[in-house]
């Protein structure tokens, strides 16, 4: 900028150079020799910028996290000045304004199973046909445990899903829920009985008691459903299931050390002496041949 203002000092106000320089306060070897970008922050400033392109939600603080593996030696302070350089910034969201009241607060968990989180989002093809999708998350490292994709989904069909993802990582001791039908039925308490699990239930009206999964569910519609327009079922459930493998092992997530939920779950477990090797398929989608 001050460049700029001597040089329209030297060619509108006919300045001499020594002098428009000395008003701005800049030497005439910087006026002279203006920075050049060096290769590799021009390889950077492009990595930067196809990132936040497909990345819309990441400012430059997580942008810097994605980078950390091809780019060990560069610090977030010159990844802000390139992403700043590039005009890319996250839009804000407006605050929906609520009214005041009492709310619960959510127990912090220490370990992993502890508490399962879990909550229904709605989405729709194409043909205006409505599509409901399961979301189950773990508390502590974030992790997506479970995420099934159908035109409908009944009690029964809750807990075979909760089932099949036990089989993995085994069986949380509570899990956190609103007042759905899906999750105050026959089906449901029975299984939370079975299985010695505590059920945790929202007050009606306050998701907030449900924060960790209504974090998720918000990220899952941003970065996932906003950006995809569904035609079939199947592709739905490809386009989702690679959302969910994305966001377990390559998305970092700020609250547990800006790395991915699964590595960090991988290092709670090395630490605690548990590590049961999970398999890559530890999220699946479920088909609709599930009978209710």
């Amino acid at each position: 900028m001050r460049r700029d203002a001597a040089r329209r000092m030297v060619q509108e106000h006919q300045l001499s150079e020594r002098r428009a320089c000395r008003l701005v306060g800049l030497s005439r070897d910087a006026y002279r020799n203006p920075p050049e970008a060096s290769a590799e922050n021009q390889m950077l400033s492009q990595k930067i910028k196809a990132i936040a392109l497909e990345r819309r939600r990441f400012g430059y603080r997580r942008v810097h996290d994605v980078l950390r593996a091809d780019f060990p030696g560069v610090n977030h302070k010159r990844v802000y000045r390139l992403y700043k350089a590039a005009d890319l910034a996250v839009r804000k969201r407006k605050k929906a304004k609520r009214p005041l009241g009492q709310r619960t607060p959510l127990m912090a968990t220490n370990k992993i199973n502890a508490v399962w989180s879990m909550d229904f989002v709605s989405d729709s093809l194409c043909n205006a046909r409505r599509i409901k999708c399961l979301a189950v998350a773990d508390d502590f490292s974030h992790e997506c445990v479970q995420m099934a994709v159908d035109f409908g989904i009944g009690g029964q069909y809750v807990t075979r899903l909760l089932d099949e993802a036990a089989q993995f990582r085994g069986y949380p001791k509570a899990v956190r829920t609103d007042n759905g039908p899906e999750f105050t039925s026959r089906a449901f308490l029975g299984w939370c009985e079975r299985h010695k699990i505590q059920h945790i239930l929202i007050q009606p009206g306050r998701p907030m008691q449900n924060g960790y999964i209504e974090s998720f569910n918000g990220k899952f519609r941003d970065e996932c459903l906003n950006e995809h327009w569904f035609e079939t079922l199947p592709q739905a459930r490809e386009v989702i299931r690679a959302w969910v493998q994305d966001y377990n092992e390559v998305r970092p997530h700020s609250s547990i050390g800006r790395m991915p939920p699964r590595r960090f779950a991988r290092l709670h477990r090395q630490q605690a002496g548990t590590d049961q090797n999970p398999t890559p398929n530890e999220v699946t989608l479920q088909p609709r041949t599930l009978s209710e």
